[in-house]
């Protein structure tokens, strides 16, 4: 490696500091998260001040690479918990990717954790690179992202050609949108008239009892005070005027329309179902849909759709495949985009696929 380069471990505390003195949001450019995801973070009851929270390497004072990640505890298949490392993001500069400066700073993340490294997915370009590391395949699911609309910025993102018809192609993506949101608002306007929801910030007595019951085989250990953490609001940071704003995040927080929903959907008093969502722009990214009796499940399906409606979204992520496949029996859609992600342990975790359970919610950072 170039002698100016160097490789920073960072751990809470430092995070903490890095908060206090607004270090790595100084200047304009590329920082490794944002600032209300770094604060959150920090708040997380389950990591310790000297625990690691990521690897950054710098030449001089730039950020050149860095590796996002953080303390979680593990539900083990022989009982009890232990705690363990997300992976969440692993990113090198574009001068420095065919340098060793990315593969020292993950042996070094490896290093720090002692290998207890798990990684919910990863980008197909490094496919290559997991294949020959230590590491084992856990699970393999099917992430979906069902399309209500035909986005104009995918399509051309896939098929360059289509540029010079940009403002064609907007015009008829509107009006799609409009028909597919109308055919699927008489669908909902039936279906949800005998439920009612009660949107809430934080988890009450009544819903923890709810969740408790249907989290406890996870894979990572969920309590009352986690959750709250997960859905925090305050991970994300609301850009009136987005053009106007001075960074570009490598993880998800900022944006023009971010925020997260949670709610608990109600029948005749009782609580029948749990959902919270990340709405970015026009997407949602559903975090927890939860229902604890089968005879409710397309009702809360219903009660997920009619957000989705209301906000005018254009499309759904998800790695549930049961809420995929009846979201795309009971409404109007334009496709459905299926990938295969797969989750990967560190073989000295010692961890087999039919040994855990690996649910949308866990790792869900996003």
């Amino acid at each position: 490696m170039n002698t100016d380069l160097k490789v920073e471990v960072i751990t809470k505390s430092m995070l903490r500091e890095a908060v206090l003195h607004n270090t790595y949001w100084k200047q304009p450019g590329v920082v490794p998260l944002p600032k209300s995801k770094a604060t959150w973070v920090v708040a997380n009851p389950r990591i310790e001040e000297e625990e690691y929270c990521g690897v950054m390497g710098l030449s001089g004072t730039k950020m050149v690479s860095f590796i996002f990640m953080f303390p979680d505890m593990m539900n083990m298949p022989t009982g009890g918990t232990q705690k363990v490392y997300w992976l969440l993001l692993w990113w090198v500069e574009k001068q420095y990717k065919d340098t060793v400066l990315g593969t020292y700073v993950f042996n070094e993340a490896l290093r720090i954790t002692q290998n207890k490294v798990l990684i919910k997915s990863y980008a197909e370009h490094v496919n290559a690179f997991y294949e020959k590391q230590p590491f084992t395949v856990i699970t393999a699911r099917l992430r979906h992202t069902i399309f209500f609309n035909l986005d104009t910025s995918i399509l051309i993102g896939k098929f360059s050609f289509l540029s010079p018809f940009k403002p064609i192609l907007h015009q008829l993506s509107r009006v799609v949108g409009w028909g597919v949101r109308l055919l699927n608002q008489r669908r909902i306007r039936k279906r949800v008239s005998a439920i009612r929801y009660e949107y809430i910030t934080e988890l009450d007595a009544i819903s923890w009892q709810f969740i408790e019951s249907l989290c406890h085989k996870d894979l990572i250990h969920k309590t009352k005070e986690y959750i709250n953490w997960q859905l925090d609001k305050r991970q994300y940071t609301q850009l009136p005027i987005a053009k106007r704003f001075m960074y570009q995040s490598l993880q998800v927080g900022y944006g023009n329309q971010i925020d997260i929903h949670t709610l608990k959907v109600m029948k005749e008093g009782t609580m029948i179902g749990f959902i919270s969502y990340v709405r970015n722009h026009k997407e949602c990214n559903v975090k927890y849909f939860l229902v604890a009796e089968e005879d409710k499940y397309t009702t809360c399906v219903d009660a997920l759709m009619e957000h989705v409606v209301h906000h005018k979204l254009n499309f759904l992520f998800t790695d549930d495949q049961k809420l995929s496949d009846a979201i795309k029996t009971r409404y109007q859609t334009i496709f459905r985009y299926q990938i295969e992600k797969k989750g990967l342990a560190h073989q000295q975790m010692q961890l087999q696929a039919d040994q855990v359970n690996f649910y949308n919610r866990d790792g869900h950072f996003y």
